[in-house]
C-alpha cells in the first residue's frame, strides 16, 4: 500500500491515502524512506511520527506502508552490541556512514554471515511446539537457547549439528516450514509466559547501602530519582558492572551525547569482575540522545525491555537499566503535543501513568513456556526538573516501583557515594529476601538492620535537638550514638567507585555493620556503668572500630 505526504510539522507527518492502515505499524516516507511509526487513524488520513530528521521532505512524496510494527531481530550476536533506539547496529552504520548518520542507509542488526556452532536437543521425528528449546549456541558467557517461533508447531524432519550462518535454517518441520536461529518480535507487545512466581531472592548490586536497608529483588523495579550532579549515571554504571546478574542491558534515552561517548568508551575497556573479560561481552546497549528525535527516544526503552525478555525467556537473571525514564516522558509529551492531545499535568499526556505501568509490569521472575525460569530486574533513574520529587513522573514511577532509591543533592555536594537520602528511601522487598539473607548471610540480617535503621532515626532526631540546645548539653549515650552513627554513615554506607570498596559482599557488609553495632552497644553499657563520653569515644577506640570495619 503507498500513500503521499500531505502535511509535515517537525518530525510529525500526515499521510494520505493509507485507509486500512493500523496503528504502530510502520512507514517509509518520502523517497529517502525515512523510517516512521503510525500514531494516529483519521478516516483516509493517517499520522506517522518519524524516527528520523524530517528535513527536505516535501509534500506528495510518496510513503510505503510497511504492514508490520516496530519489531527487532532476536538472536545470537546481540550480546556485546551498541544499538540505537530501532536496534540499528551503530558500530555499522560508522563504517558505511561515518560520524555523521542519516535515514538514508540501514544495516542488519545481526549479522547473517557470522557462523556459530550450534547444539542440537531434538532429534528427527521429534514433536515440537511453540516456543520449545531445540538447542542452544555458545554466545559468550551464556547458552544461547535457541527456540521454536510463536505459532508453529509440528514433527522435526531435519535438524543440523555444527557450523552453521544465521541466514540458514537450523532445523526443517515435516511440512517443510523452516526453523532458524532469529525471528523477530514487535517491541510494544510483552513476550509471553506461563506465569508470574514471587521472587524471595535478592539482586545483589555490591552496595552496602542497597543491599542492606534498601534491596531489589530479583524480577522487582526500583527507582533512582535525583537532581542534576546526584550521581545517578555513575551508580547505574557501578551496579552495571558489580551487579550479580548473568545479561545487563543499558538504555541511555535522552541522555547528553558527550555523556553517552564516555560511558561507552568506559563499557568497551572495562573488566567483568565475575569473568576477567570485557564487560561489554555480557552487556547490551542502547544508545538514543538528546539530540535524537524523539520518536526514536520514545521507541527506545521499549527496545531494550523486549531484548531483556528474550534473554530472561533463556532462564537467566536480566538487569535492564533506563537512564533516564524522565527523557522518555519528555519525548512522549512531545509527541502528545505534536497530536494536540488534551495535556495532562504539567503539560504530559494523561496517559502517562498507564504507559509507565505497562512498562514496569514486563519486569518479573517468570515461568517461561520452554519451561526455563528467569528474572527482568527494572532498576531506572529519574531526573526531576530542579530535584521537585512531586512532580508526575517521578510520582507515577513511585507508584509502581518496589524500591525507592532516592539520591540527595545535598549529601552528593559532600562527596558521599551512593548519595542516597537513607530517611526517604525504602524498599518494599525487604520482608521477601529476610529468609534468603537469613540463611546464606547471618541470622542476624534483619536485626541489624533495624538497629542501624533505629540508629539512624534517633540520630535525625538528635541533631534537630542539638542545633537548638548545643552537642555538648545532649546525654552522654546521646552523644555517643551520634558519633557512632556518622562513622557508619561514613564508613558503612558511602563506598568509593573507583578502589576495591566499589564492590562489598554481604557476608563483608554483615560484618562491617556488627562491628558497629558492636561497639555501639558497648559503648552504652559502659555509660550506664559511669564511665563519661570522653573515656569511651577516644581516638584509640575510633581507630580499633575502624580497623575492624576495613579489614
Amino acid at each position: 500500500m503507498k500513500g503521499r505526504i500531505a502535511g509535515i510539522s517537525g518530525t510529525t507527518v500526515r499521510i494520505e491515502g493509507l485507509r486500512g492502515a493500523r496503528m504502530y505499524d510502520r512507514v517509509c516516507v518520502g523517497e529517502a524512506r525515512l523510517p516512521g511509526e503510525i500514531v494516529r487513524l483519521d478516516g483516509d488520513d493517517v499520522v506517522s511520527q518519524v524516527y528520523e530528521d524530517t528535513t527536505g521532505l516535501g509534500l506528495g512524496e510518496p510513503v510505503f506502508y510497511e504492514g508490520e510494527p516496530l519489531s527487532l531481530r532476536l538472536g545470537p550476536g546481540l550480546l556485546g552490541s551498541i544499538f540505537d533506539g530501532l536496534q540499528r547496529p551503530l558500530s555499522e552504520l560508522h563504517k558505511t556512514l561515518g560520524p555523521f548518520l542519516s535515514g538514508e542507509k540501514t544495516t542488519e542488526a545481526l549479522r547473517v554471515d557470522k557462523e556459530w556452532v550450534f547444539h542440537s536437543d531434538v532429534k528427527r521425528g521429534d514433536n515440537v511446539k511453540e516456543f520449545d528449546v531445540i538447542g542452544f549456541i555458545d554466545e559468550g558467557h551464556i547458552k544461547h537457547y535457541l527456540s521454536v517461533p510463536e505459532g508453529v508447531n509440528g514433527r522435526v524432519g531435519e535438524i543440523k549439528e555444527g557450523n552453521i550462518a544465521l541466514k540458514e535454517p537450523v532445523a526443517f518441520l515435516e511440512d517443510g516450514r523452516e526453523i532458524k536461529a532469529f525471528h523477530d518480535w514487535p517491541v510494544r507487545r510483552p513476550r509471553p509466559y506461563v506465569n508470574k512466581l514471587k521472587s524471595s531472592e535478592p539482586l545483589i548490586t555490591g552496595q552496602r547501602i542497597l543491599d542492606f536497608l534498601f534491596p531489589v529483588s530479583k524480577g522487582g523495579c526500583a527507582i533512582l530519582p535525583g537532581g542534576f550532579g546526584t550521581g545517578k549515571t555513575v551508580l547505574e554504571q557501578t551496579i552495571a558492572k558489580y551487579a550479580e546478574a548473568d545479561v545487563i542491558v543499558y538504555v541511555g534515552c535522552g541522555e547528553r551525547g558527550n555523556e553517552m561517548a564516555e560511558m561507552l568508551e568506559d563499557f568497551c575497556c572495562l573488566s567483568d569482575p565475575r569473568t576477567g573479560r570485557l564487560l561489554l561481552e555480557r552487556t547490551i546497549l542502547i544508545v538514543n540522545t538528546s539530540n535524537m528525535p524523539v520518536a526514536a527516544r520514545e521507541a527506545s526503552i521499549y527496545s531494550a525491555i523486549t531484548i531483556a525478555e528474550y534473554y530472561r525467556d533463556m532462564g537467566y537473571n536480566v538487569l535492564l537499566l533506563a537512564d533516564s525514564i524522565s527523557r522518555w516522558a519528555e519525548a512522549l509529551r512531545e509527541i502528545s503535543s505534536s497530536l494536540e492531545e488534551m495535556p495532562g499535568e504539567e503539560g504530559y499526556p494523561t496517559y502517562l501513568g498507564s504507559r509507565l505501568y505497562s512498562f514496569y509490569e514486563r519486569a518479573g521472575l517468570v515461568r517461561g513456556f520452554s519451561g526455563k525460569t528467569g528474572s527482568l530486574t527494572v532498576i531506572a533513574s529519574v531526573s526531576p526538573p530542579g530535584g521537585d520529587f512531586t512532580e508526575p513522573v517521578t510520582q507515577a514511577c513511585l507508584r509502581t516501583a518496589g524500591a525507592f532509591w532516592m539520591l540527595d543533592t545535598d549529601l552528593a555536594h559532600r562527596r558521599y557515594f551512593p548519595a542516597i537520602n537513607w530517611t526517604h528511601s525504602f524498599s518494599l522487598y525487604v520482608k521477601d529476601i529476610a529468609e534468603y539473607f537469613r540463611k546464606r548471610v547471618s541470622d542476624e540480617w534483619y536485626s541489624l538492620q533495624g538497629k542501624l535503621m533505629e540508629m539512624l532515626q534517633k540520630e535525625k532526631e538528635l541533631k534537630e535537638i542539638s542545633e537548638i540546645v548545643g552537642k555538648e548539653a545532649l546525654q552522654d549515650s546521646d552523644r555517643f550514638l551520634m558519633e557512632v552513627a556518622e562513622i557508619a554513615r561514613t564508613y558503612f554506607l558511602c563506598q568509593n567507585a573507583y578502589t576495591e570498596d566499589a564492590f562489598c559482599p554481604p557476608e563483608r557488609a554483615c560484618e562491617m555493620l556488627k562491628a558497629i553495632i558492636d561497639f555501639h552497644e558497648r559503648g552504652i553499657e559502659s555509660i550506664r556503668a559511669g564511665k563519661k563520653f570522653e573515656e569511651i569515644f577516644t581516638k584509640d577506640s575510633i581507630s580499633k572500630l575502624r580497623g575492624a570495619i576495613r579489614r
